[in-house]
């Protein structure tokens, strides 16, 4: 099933169950008046939210209403947790090596992982708001899991039965204040602002074969300005599928449900895919090259991610950004 989160007076905006096609959505206060109410208790509810969105894909529903996509804010307009993994090393390679750095071993068989700011995302079709250009504003391209309660120490199979939504991202980074964060020691946090999420989370049977319950086997197309940046598959080259990456979320403490898990940018190595950010364009350009041509986001412009089935529909809605600056 799908299902969104409309905008409203309250912080954490109003569920609603969407159509197949996108098109209309019913209000179900009565079952789960937000979603992160529906995770909380979702072995209860999640079979009552999957009667109505059978219902309303079958033309039952009688009070359904059209569905608009600028009326979302991200699924879960804010978490308990959201942790970010970097699922693609040779994205993390690419980046090293673009700077003469040599990458830890380790890096291929522990993953990493940071923690991002979950008390105030951003809708899929809300402004960036950036106070600066110097900052170097970026889109990160990226496809995230919602789980239920993961206990501590779950295993990756485990983990696995607690996948409960999918969705896509926008992981906004601020590249030229990236550097000086890291150097303290401490990790990313002004770097990274809200990020925004795909208008409609999604249960995994409704991704049918793309979807083996580790990873999801479908290109992730993003367009700058208009122009298409990049469409790598995100089944192709994920160094640590979902499981593995929520286990290692859950290595030393319990997750909440309502938690959000990302894969990080994705990336392939056949390069003709395109890319999922503007810095892995700008390494690929300093290897080529010695130095990068393609700049990052200015005032103005504007970044769309959207995935597709192979009939060719919208599988989530599509994230549809402007970046304006910040007054």
């Amino acid at each position: 099933m799908k299902l969104a989160t409309l905008k409203n007076d309250t912080r954490d905006g109003q569920l609603v169950v969407v159509s197949r096609a996108l098109d209309t959505a019913v209000v179900v206060a009565d079952i789960a008046p937000t979603l992160q109410a529906a995770i909380d208790n979702w072995q209860v509810v999640a079979p009552k939210l999957a009667e109505v969105y059978q219902a309303l894909n079958n033309g039952k529903v009688a009070n359904s209403i059209a569905f608009e996509q600028a009326d979302c804010e991200s699924p879960l307009p804010r978490a308990y947790q959201w942790a970010d993994g970097s699922a693609y090393v040779n994205h993390v390679e690419l980046v090293r090596k673009a700077r003469n750095a040599e990458m830890p071993e380790t890096f291929w068989t522990d993953p990493l992982m940071y923690q991002g700011g979950s008390d105030a995302f951003i809708g899929p079709r809300d402004e960036i708001k950036v106070a600066s250009e110097d900052f170097g504003i970026d889109f990160e391209s990226e496809v995230a899991v919602i789980t239920d309660d993961v206990p501590m120490g779950a295993s990756p199979e485990e983990a696995a039965e607690h996948i409960k939504l999918l969705m896509l991202v926008n992981d906004v980074s601020l590249r030229n204040l990236i550097p000086g964060e890291l150097a303290k020691g401490f990790g990313f946090f002004a770097s990274k602002p809200s990020s925004a999420f795909s208008p409609v989370a999604v249960t995994p049977d409704e991704l049918g074969e793309a979807w083996d319950g580790k990873k999801l086997h479908l290109p992730l197309t993003t367009h700058l300005n208009g122009e298409l940046f990049g469409q790598p598959n995100c089944g192709v080259d994920m160094t640590f599928d979902f499981p593995t990456i929520v286990a290692h979320a859950a290595k030393t403490r319990p997750l909440s449900a309502g938690c959000i898990v990302g894969s990080g940018t994705i990336s392939n190595y056949d390069r003709s895919a395109g890319s999922s950010c503007l810095a892995e364009k700008r390494m690929l350009e300093i290897i080529a090259d010695g130095k990068p041509s393609t700049p990052f986001m200015c005032f103005g412009d504007s970044v769309s991610i959207e995935m597709f089935n192979e009939d060719g529909a919208s599988i989530f809605g599509k994230i549809d950004q402007q970046v304006v600056q910040y007054k």
